[in-house]
């Protein structure tokens, strides 16, 4: 496997973005690809990209290498999504390569040098393919083969069809999958584990690209607050999101921030918007847009975001003839705002988008990946990402890890008992088989009634560090991160939110609290605490985080820094009686909530 950053001599990303897929001048990382697969020409060969990084230009370069050398004498296109499909065409046509996105049978146009068709498409009718196949020497491009596991509809098909294939090009920004299901045309290797992984030809991760300029750097804002919901039972619970609690108050309490009709989503798409002012400042045509969980969901962020702008945002669902139709007019555009449910996730090219709210409950890592991927394609130097997410743990890992790559890995093991992790994805592909658009989570939307919501900033993820500290919606604290300049390199991010952080503990510290109000008053009013209670307030502390250790599995340091995180103030060795009794009461109620 072959892992790079860009020659020092090569220009990788500029100057600016040309249109998808059609660079004049490979990025050094496409030319190191492209020379990798010229020195041993071998028959399938799977390159790891980033989203983002130019897989299409790089993989229409080699299919215009090979049909000029007459190495093939066609070429076919498996995409995902009909817009892909003709995303991909319309990139082929700029450089010459003619591709039939609407071929269903028959003999091809003249005209044309190949098609593009989607896996569902060839999972109809392999035979056609596989015929085409045999008849001309054929290129086979498998555009995110993620998507093609063996054993599932789509996998069989592609085996059938394209076996006799001349050259096989895979193609992959996500090469993990769901299950343990090997993917077509995918070479695997033992570990001295005894377990088989994918092994890429070429791979260039996110890292990577990030290094050479190729991507934008990612800002995760994160929010918290508190939930509180309704259960079939008639329970009225409340939690606060990020804090420890059973896997389905986690679920419940997403979901009732996620209700257009709490508090929650209407703070986080108005603070959403005052950062795409700020990054328009800089980038005059950036937008944003809402990933949602379904439709009805999808249709209410749009109506909040014409209350919130006075601008009508751009809707785009799965089962709308006109959808791929209005991504290119939004593409083209200026216009703020665009939210949609799922589709837009995964390879659609919307260059422009810079601002991302992440109000979707699917949470496994390659959806999460690929989402977020719709925000990093880099047109200039210096243009960063912001997305907004809930304060969820399994998502503040996945933001954290964003420099991780991950190969695709079978003989899974799995402890007894265990649920797979990416058992959601496995559902949303088994469902895209059967082209279905059905709104995930029904039944648990009926388990339970979202009551109300509040946002409150929690912190910003950046480039595997933490910054800011807890504040309400709206707050001067929010706005010193909302208003972070849109052109900056990364190590200047870097450098401002780390002056942000310092400069908002400097301000903590002068804020009047009770025990400073304390400090007002005449010492013979001041309550008395000895330095032997200070000692059992903290005996009591570290006591009760020790049994929530065993309780929650993290270790004694995790949880002191949440509490001082959440409580505020210094370490516990330093911190006043009302603060050592906070702690006491939250760790209490985190406690309380696990069993």
């Amino acid at each position: 496997m072959t892992t790079t950053t860009a020659n020092h001599h090569l220009s990788p990303a500029f100057p600016g973005r040309a249109p998808w897929g059609t660079a004049n001048k490979l990025r050094a990382w496409q030319e190191g690809a492209m020379g990798k697969y010229l020195q041993t020409q071998p028959r399938d060969f799977l390159a790891v990209a980033t989203p983002g990084a130019g897989k299409t230009t790089f993989a229409l370069t080699l299919a215009s290498w090979l049909l000029h050398h007459h190495v093939v004498q066609q070429v076919t296109v498996v995409a995902p999504t009909e817009h892909l499909k003709k995303q991909w065409a319309e990139a082929a046509a700029r450089i010459g390569i003619k591709l039939d996105p609407e071929y269903s049978a028959g003999p091809l146009g003249r005209e044309y040098h190949g098609v593009a068709v989607t896996y569902a498409g060839v999972g109809v009718r392999p035979m056609l393919h596989r015929n085409r196949c045999e008849q001309r020497k054929t290129l086979v491009i498998l555009d995110e083969i993620h998507h093609a596991g063996d054993s599932r509809s789509w996998g069989e098909a592609c085996l059938e069809a394209f076996e006799p294939a001349t050259r096989r090009l895979c193609l992959t920004g996500t090469p993990f999958r769901s299950d343990t299901n090997p993917i077509p045309f995918v070479t695997y290797e033992e570990g001295n584990d005894g377990i088989r992984r994918s092994s890429a030809d070429y791979t260039y991760g996110y890292g990577n690209a990030l290094a050479d300029g190729v991507v934008r750097p990612v800002i995760f804002l994160s929010y918290s607050g508190n939930m509180r919901w309704r259960t079939k039972a008639g329970d009225e619970l409340e939690a606060r999101l990020g804090e420890p609690m059973t896997k389905d108050a986690v679920s419940q309490a997403w979901r009732t921030a996620l209700d257009p009709r709490g508090d929650w989503m209407p703070n986080v798409l108005r603070a959403a918007d005052k950062r795409l002012s700020e990054v328009r400042k800089s980038i005059p045509d950036a937008g944003a847009l809402v990933i949602a969980s379904d439709q009805d969901s999808a249709r209410a962020y749009a109506k909040l975001i014409r209350e919130i702008t006075g601008e009508g945002a751009t809707v785009v669902l799965s089962d709308d003839n006109g959808a791929s139709q209005r991504i290119d007019d939004f593409s083209h555009g200026d216009s703020r705002w665009m939210v949609a449910v799922r589709m837009v996730s995964e390879g659609v090219d919307v260059p422009r988008l810079a601002v991302g709210v992440y109000a979707t409950t699917i949470s496994t890592p390659l959806f999460f990946a690929q989402a977020v991927g719709r925000f990093v394609r880099s047109r200039r130097r210096g243009e960063t990402a912001s997305v907004f997410v809930p304060t969820i743990p399994t998502l503040l890992t996945f933001a954290n890890e964003m420099e991780v790559e991950r190969d695709h890995v079978l003989d899974k093991p799995k402890k007894d008992g265990e649920e797979d992790p990416y058992a959601e994805e496995d559902k949303l592909l088994a469902e895209a088989e059967r082209q279905q658009d059905e709104d995930t989570g029904t039944d648990d939307q009926l388990s339970f009634e979202a009551l109300e919501s509040e946002a409150v900033f929690d912190r910003v993820l950046y480039d595997g560090a933490e910054f800011g500290m807890q504040a309400h919606a709206g707050s001067e604290e929010e706005q010193d991160y909302l208003g972070i300049p849109g052109l900056l390199e990364p190590d200047q991010v870097q450098l401002l939110l780390q002056k942000r952080q310092a400069r908002q503990i400097a301000h903590s510290r002068k804020r009047p609290d009770t025990d400073a109000d304390l400090l007002e008053l005449p010492a013979e009013r001041r309550p008395v605490v000895t330095h032997k209670e200070l000692l059992e307030l903290r005996k009591q502390l570290n006591t009760l985080v020790g049994a929530y250790v065993h309780q929650s599995g993290k270790p004694h340091g995790v949880i002191h820094t949440e509490l001082r995180r959440v409580c505020g103030g210094p370490p516990s060795a330093e911190a006043t009686a009302g603060q050592l009794n906070e702690r006491i009461k939250k760790v209490r109620e985190w406690a309380t909530r696990m069993r």
